[in-house]
């Protein structure tokens, strides 16, 4: 039977200039407003924790920032 762990990151909205995802408040969304900077940060978090061993389950964007859930199996 296969084991995991499992980890909670947190990325503050400090780390992004518009959150992905996060529309106006008159509730207008585009993502032609998402920034290339903004994905690219995206990128730099799934690239590096990918080469951790570490698979993302979900992402929860808020106006606060970013929780990402990740598993990887463990050694046994």
């Amino acid at each position: 039977m296969s084991r995991f762990e499992y980890e909670i990151t947190k990325h503050p909205a400090e780390e992004f200039s518009e959150l992905i995802y996060f529309c106006s408040e008159t509730g207008e969304c585009s993502l032609e407003q998402v920034p290339d900077q903004q994905t690219n940060r995206v990128r730099e978090i799934l690239n590096k924790r990918g080469s951790e061993g570490w698979e993302l389950v979900q992402m929860s964007f808020g106006r606060d920032g970013i929780l990402a859930f990740w598993k990887r199996m463990m050694s046994r």
